[in-house]
């Protein structure tokens, strides 16, 4: 029996009314960026969360209705878009002001998709205000709560009315067993095994997109995913929360985080500093980066900054050099050589030209996702390892120290995500920086490392693998 289908609940309403606040509240954690300031979300975010009885279902947090700009109009799009893809409707509304007719215009436009709805009256934060929720029950809506987000009050009802459209499940699998259908235990144990190997199979790729401010990161993502996922807009910083967005090829999940653009610390003014702590955020989740930069300008400080975030958590890359079709008059090569110039601790990672406005070469990209992240867990057999580097110290003699003789042992690798090599040595503290390098760089050449970096420390027999070390 197939599992059930998950419910989509979409939370809509116009802007600061505390659709993100409840989105967190439902996530039972602070995902969503909230502020005081109109328009903080502008994408839709998606998550799955569970209230009583293991009642699952898909949450989704829209941005504000606002037909006050043209970026504001495209979010109340998606907005709305995101309303007729749920199955049920949260809309809310601000119990501060009395009823207004655009918010009577909104509900009564989401009423006529015929879906279950309730109207949501927030900051109602003491019994005084209220009175105000009973002047917002002209709207005729089938279910209407008040409720304090903030305080977290008055939500027993509202949960009430979700258990009342949200299935519970069949059972703990989904699965319903007949009274006289009997167990195969052979079968439960074959199962059982099969479930276990799925699930030592390493296929879930998280890829972080950063880069600049209108680099055309959203525009990418957009491409990738054959949909409009993220807003587009000519203003730099439109994307504040980090957007998520999943899709299967060549059997792995890939799910791609469009981060917020970074600028100057001088430039980020007001909610733009949350998003800038939220992109380090994700890049501690992340396993590959996309680092987006534009063809048409020169390599600047920020752009190493951005990259060295990328060293910072060691993370397998991919460099995108998008606006291809609009670069200036300037070869690959000398393009290229301008990036290594300027990013030398990314020299790891490979180049890929892209137009994300036209599409070219934008295909390619999740093919480089699948193989680099492929390098990126790879563990060497010991013997294999061990056999390169006796040919890579048969080729160049390990250096001595003012006389005293330094050996390598041998190496191991300990680790992966990113692949991290111990050389076992009489003396590590000996072992110079530019022999590992060394190394580092035979390794690379004997063993296909492209877009990973690789950790190689030299440590004394029986040293912990979790004690600091310099990593080359």
């Amino acid at each position: 029996m197939q599992e059930q289908p998950l419910k989509k609940v979409a939370i809509v309403g116009r802007p600061n009314v505390g659709k993100s606040s409840l989105f967190n509240r439902l996530a039972r954690q602070r995902d969503a960026i909230t502020s005081d300031m109109s328009g903080t979300t502008r994408d839709v975010k998606k998550r799955i969360v569970t209230i009583s009885e293991n009642r699952e279902f898909e949450v989704l947090d829209t941005g504000g209705i606002d037909y006050s700009s043209e970026l504001f109009t495209k979010v109340a799009e998606f907005s709305l878009r995101a309303a007729e893809e749920a199955d049920i409707i949260i809309y809310m509304v601000n119990g501060k002001t009395i009823p207004d007719a655009e918010d009577k215009e909104l509900f009564y436009k989401l009423q006529e998709m015929n879906k279950p709805l309730a109207l949501v009256v927030n900051k109602i934060d003491n019994d005084k205000e209220e009175e105000r929720y009973w002047e917002f029950l002209e709207f005729g809506a089938d279910a209407t709560f008040p409720m304090s987000v903030s305080h977290n009050r008055y939500f027993n009802d509202f949960y009430s009315w979700m258990e009342e459209h949200i299935p519970a499940p069949l059972e703990e699998k989904g699965l319903v067993l007949e009274e006289d259908e009997e167990v195969d235990p052979f079968a439960q144990i074959v199962e059982q095994i099969h479930t276990e190997q799925e699930e030592e199979i390493d296929n879930k790729i998280r890829v972080a997109i950063i880069g600049r401010v209108n680099t055309g990161k959203s525009s990418l993502l957009n491409a990738l995913v054959g949909e409009e996922r993220s807003v587009v807009s000519n203003v730099a910083g439109t994307t504040i929360d980090p957007i998520d967005e999943k899709l299967e090829y060549r059997d792995h999940e890939i799910t791609f985080i469009d981060t917020a653009g970074i600028r100057k610390r001088s430039k980020i003014v007001g909610i733009e500093k949350y998003a800038l702590t939220r992109t380090t955020e994700m890049l501690k989740k992340a396993n590959l980066v996309l680092l987006i930069l534009d063809s048409t300008q020169q390599i600047s400080e920020l752009d190493e900054r951005v990259a060295g975030l990328i060293e910072e958590h060691r993370l397998a890359c991919l460099i995108v050099l998008n606006k291809w079709d609009i670069k200036e008059d300037r070869s690959y090569e000398e393009v290229v050589d301008d990036i290594r110039d300027e990013l030398k601790f990314l020299h790891y990672a490979p180049f890929l030209t892209i137009s994300a406005k036209t599409g070219l070469r934008v295909n390619k990209i999740l093919d480089q996702i699948v193989d680099i992240y492929g390098r990126y867990k790879t563990r060497i057999p010991t013997s294999e390892l061990n056999d390169t580097l006796r040919m890579a110290i048969r080729r160049h003699h390990v250096p001595s120290h003012n006389g005293a003789v330094v050996n390598i042992k041998f190496a191991t690798q300990y680790e992966t995500k990113p692949p991290k090599i111990a050389l076992i040595t009489n003396r590590p503290e000996f072992l110079h920086f530019s022999y590992i390098r060394y190394l580092s760089n035979f390794f690379r050449e004997k063993f296909d490392f492209e877009g990973v970096p690789l950790d190689i420390a030299a440590r004394k027999r029986g040293q912990r693998h979790d004690e600091e070390q310099d990593y080359i």
